[in-house]
């Protein structure tokens, strides 16, 4: 067995379990999730992923590993302002706190088989065609600037967002929850619950998130095994980080700025490989640090503003 076997092999074997751990012992069903709760699991998904990152520096030496470490920081990071978009969903379609585990739970899965896919797809277009890099290049220095320059939209109107537009016209929808169920019968007819909807809603929003993330974690490696376990940890820590974060994901006013810097490096680090620069990935993770560190920090020493 090669040491990318091994490596796939083990991080399979983990995930299982973590799952198996995280909804058995740590969750129970339509149980409240606690501040306390969502911090032991936010600890318990982030000390295994330092963990993995650990195995890779045994297994294939502290290059991948580092890579590793770079893509899911920049992951991470980005799933805060995920999570924001997340609690718009919940608020808009008044979902009831008992259905939220359950409801990122299966969101957060469809959201890793639709990565799954697109980094499949990602992976084969840069093998076949590497000038594919260029253009991801690209689309991140415009979305990183555009990002920068952007004001936080707090009043986002869900009704003509186009996948709720898409459903309501192809599917029959209440807007009853249907004390849970994703599907109910009602005077003889078959229609989709709020539940249904929401699910539906928070996979094609990481969705999005996705277009911008992928492609920036192209720019920091093309290994295989770094791109599929950085996404898959930081969307599976996504549950328990909103519980943590629901009440003060607000609070963080600058981390749009830091992620935005970020991708405006990653985005020029890949073009710049077209002058045959190369820029060492430990730069990388010191940017990427320094960027989400001090967006985090000032938000912090500026609660004022983090308040408006």
């Amino acid at each position: 067995m090669t040491p990318g076997q091994l490596s796939y092999l083990i991080f399979v074997i983990v995930l299982i379990l973590a799952v198996i751990f995280d909804l058995g012992l740590l969750s129970k069903k339509g149980a409240a999730v606690t501040m306390k709760k969502a911090l032991l699991q936010t600890c318990f998904w982030v000390f295994l992923a330092v963990a993995f990152f650990g195995f890779l520096w045994y297994e294939q030496g502290h290059p991948t590993a580092i890579e590793y470490l770079s893509a899911y920081l920049m992951e991470w990071s980005l799933s805060i302002d995920n999570i924001f978009v997340f609690i718009l969903i919940f608020s808009f379609f008044t979902i009831k706190e008992k259905y939220y585990a359950r409801v990122l739970l299966i969101g957060i899965l469809m959201a890793i088989f639709l990565r799954i896919i697109f980094i499949t797809v990602g992976v084969t277009l840069v093998a076949s065609f590497h000038w594919v890099l260029y253009i991801f290049g690209a689309i991140l220095v415009y979305t990183g600037f555009s990002m920068f320059l952007a004001k936080k939209d707090h009043q986002t109107n869900l009704d003509e967002n186009k996948m709720y537009k898409f459903l309501k016209r192809f599917l029959p929808l209440t807007s009853e929850d249907g004390n849970g169920k994703l599907r109910i019968s009602k005077d003889g007819r078959k229609l989709y619950t709020s539940i249904f909807v929401v699910i539906i809603l928070l996979a094609s929003a990481d969705v999005v998130f996705a277009i911008d993330s992928i492609p920036a974690v192209f720019g920091i490696t093309q290994q295989r095994i770094v791109i599929y376990t950085s996404n898959i940890f930081a969307v599976l820590g996504l549950r328990s980080l909103f519980f943590l974060l629901r009440g003060a994901v607000d609070k963080f006013t600058y981390l749009q700025q830091g992620i935005a810097a970020v991708l405006i490096f990653i985005g020029l680090k890949m073009l710049s490989a077209i002058l045959e620069i190369n820029i060492s990935i430990y730069v990388s993770l010191l940017v990427i640090l320094g960027c989400i560190g001090s967006a985090i920090f000032l938000s912090l020493i500026n609660p004022k503003k983090s308040g408006q």
